[in-house]
């Protein structure tokens, strides 16, 4: 097979950085294979992509060594526009890679600067579109889609270039859980279909497995631990990657866990299929055993407890297009609430408008029953806090340190209070070695940690969290939604925006389904992921377990609904004792 691109010796270190963001890394990739990059988060993987389009060392400043070779030219040698023929990338933030104000023109603006025809512009815009499901919104302004459909039309300006080698970093952190399966659809047909090469940075990974050829595996340091294919890496490295808190396929973690439980299956499952077969060959596998009713322990709420959030018929338009249609919605004190739907449905909008970075008009939206187009922002800000989609887009100060005290000086803490804190938060949320670097410089997952550490200075008793697990890795998603978990069980109001429905199923006790700006269902976890036409109708998926749960009851109906690895050890450790 052909080697495409051959990476040797290569270390990069950020200009005015103490550290190499990555070191010594050896790696080649053949022609047509898919290469999946794990890591945790600041390890150094979007740094690896950069480097293999030449952006890292002509564009982007710092000391890089050994050679990086695509198809036979080494990047730091070669024109960026000529490499960018050969290497497309999309970033993990969308809105930063724009260039254009819509959709047309961006997909056709590199081809244009490459002085392409007008007829082959033509062709290749239609041909990316389609290929995207996105023909219809070649005339929208970018800035008017929404994060999913931003990622989408990245895809499409990449598709038209044609490039050699497509490389997507955290292309499904955007995307609803349907519009995740497309995409991964859309991998697939790269690989089968056209050949491509891809290397791609992704966590969610239980409904990828079937196309990835090889892994590479970088640590928090930045050195490549291990590489292989994914039954090897799965079956061998798997210790690594728990200890390195980087994120494995949930049937996997399933395997480990019943492990520990002396539950051994015959190989280590990498998709739902082989899981159902492995555990199907269990020795105390009851083919066809009906319920006791293992499952039916039904969840009750006190809806008696004090509203904090009300919102009465509250509607919202962006010029023509209806985003907010007449939403009634009640959040009570203590609940942990998950807001879900497709990209667009409307959900990051409704939460602006709880927060009035969306002003509402008078009489819609309450907080502890007033009217918050009554309140000061300074009085809104003490009793609900917001935290953003984009991090960066609350970054106001030069340095991590700087940027969590802010809030304590404005509202008069002594010194010794302010360091108090800080030396408690940076270690909280393990990111004390940044404490004088700038916010901008962070990965994107450790940016996400920041933003929910600003917000906590101020101690809101309400708490709106948009995308919360957005870029991080096992480890740091793990502790910050642990962390939401101990402040809502101390009685504070937390509420997500997710596409991640694994977070809603383990955390969430409520769920608010959106659908083209509608709410179309209000109710508990358990009961949403029993509604098979609310999950439809939404393009909502069920987690990675719920799913296999959900094939196994075809042969034992006591599996039905189980949800969490233990759950599934807890019962089979029971049969074995039977």
């Amino acid at each position: 097979m052909k080697i495409l691109i051959k990476i040797n010796d290569l270390a990069f270190k950020y200009e005015k950085n103490d550290c190499k963001s990555i070191t010594n890394i050896n790696f080649e990739i053949s022609k047509g294979e898919v290469v999946l990059v794990l890591g945790p988060s600041g390890s150094g993987k979007s740094t690896f992509a950069l480097s293999l389009n030449g952006l890292i060392p002509n564009i982007i400043l710092g000391e890089m060594e050994g050679t990086v070779e695509i198809c036979g030219e080494k990047t730091d040698g070669t024109p960026v526009h000529q490499l960018t023929q050969k290497v497309g990338i999309v970033f993990q933030d969308p809105e930063a890679q724009f260039v254009s104000l819509n959709v047309e023109d961006e997909i056709v603006f590199a081809l244009e600067n490459l002085c392409f025809s007008h007829d082959e512009m033509e062709k290749r815009l239609i041909e990316a579109l389609n290929k995207v499901n996105m023909l219809d919104y070649r005339y929208r302004e970018v800035y008017s889609l929404s994060g999913g459909e931003k990622q989408k039309i990245l895809l499409a300006a990449l598709i038209a270039m044609h490039p050699s080698v497509f490389i997507f970093d955290e292309p499904t952190a955007n995307l609803d859980p349907f519009g995740t399966l497309d995409f991964f659809e859309k991998l697939k047909d790269l690989k089968k279909v056209e050949n491509n090469t891809i290397i791609l940075i992704e966590h969610k990974l239980d409904d990828l497995m079937e196309i990835i050829d090889r892994i590479l595996v970088i640590n928090k340091q930045g050195i490549k631990i291990a590489e292989g294919t994914p039954r090897e890496i799965f079956t061998n490295k798997a210790d690594i990657l728990i200890r390195e808190g980087i994120w494995m396929p949930q049937v996997v973690m399933l395997y480990y866990e019943l492990e520990k439980n002396n539950i051994k299956l015959d190989r280590v499952p990498l998709t739902i299929p082989e899981a159902v077969e492995s555990i199907r060959n269990l020795e105390n596998f009851a083919n066809n055993k009906k319920s006791n009713d293992f499952n039916e322990i039904s969840q009750s709420f006190e809806e008696n407890k004090e509203n904090v959030i009300k919102i009465e018929d509250l509607s919202f338009s962006y010029g023509k297009k209806k985003v907010l249609d007449f939403i009634n919605l009640n959040v009570n004190s203590g609940d942990f609430l998950a807001i879900v739907g497709t990209n667009g449905a409307g959900k990051t909008t409704l939460a602006k408008h709880m927060v009035n970075v969306i002003e509402p008009p008078k009489s819609k939206v309450f907080i502890d029953n007033e009217d918050i187009s009554n309140m000061s922002s300074k009085n809104l800000s003490k009793k609900i806090g917001y935290v953003f989609q984009n991090p960066e887009h609350q970054f106001i100060k030069d340095t991590v340190e700087e940027q969590l005290s802010f809030g304590l000086k404005l509202r008069g803490f002594s010194q010794d209070q302010i360091d108090n804190w800080l030396n408690k938060t940076l270690k909280q949320f393990d990111i004390e070695n940044y404490r004088n670097k700038s916010p901008f410089m962070l990965s994107h997952g450790q940016k996400r940690l920041l933003s929910v550490a600003t917000m906590l200075t101020l101690g809101q008793d309400i708490l709106i969290l948009d995308e919360p697990t957005f870029g991080q890795d096992f480890k740091s998603s793990t502790k910050l939604l642990s962390f939401l978990k101990s402040l809502n069980d101390k009685g504070k109001t937390i509420i997500v925006i997710t596409h991640d429905m694994s977070l809603v199923e383990k955390y969430a006790e409520k769920v608010v389904v959106m659908n083209k700006g509608k709410i179309i269902f209000k109710g508990t976890t358990k009961d949403l992921f029993k509604r098979d036409e609310i999950l439809e109708r939404a393009s909502l998926t069920l987690p990675p377990l719920l799913k296999l749960s959900k094939c196994l009851s075809y042969y034992d109906e006591n599996l039905r609904g189980m949800s969490s690895s233990e759950e599934f050890a807890d019962y089979f450790s029971q049969q074995v004792v039977l």
